[in-house]
């Protein structure tokens, strides 16, 4: 049985809204002119502020263990710091 594309297809536009957001987000907080460090920074504390607390809620009342968590909230820390540091090292523009 052939598996559907489709999921790859929506993780990477999701992927591509998520990288769009936190760029305007880096550009407009550092008036254009980010580091890697702030986009680091950026991508951690956005992470915190909404990615580990959507997935704690959703995993609790999912019933999924805390090590799904760490294993998810790990992986989306991952993301949103390369992210983070690729923005702040390329150059975002001001919004």
């Amino acid at each position: 049985m052939k598996k559907s594309p489709l999921p790859f297809v929506i993780s990477f536009i999701a992927e591509l809204v998520m990288a769009t957001i936190l760029a305007l987000v880096v550009g407009a907080m550092t008036g254009g002119e980010p580091t890697w460090i702030a986009g680091l920074v950026f991508g951690s504390v956005l992470w915190l502020g909404f990615v580990a607390t959507t997935l704690s809620v959703n995993h609790r009342y999912e019933n999924f263990g805390w090590d799904l968590t760490l294993i998810d909230g790990g992986h989306w820390l991952g993301v949103l710091l390369i992210i983070g540091a690729v923005i702040g090292w390329f150059g975002a523009a001001a919004s």
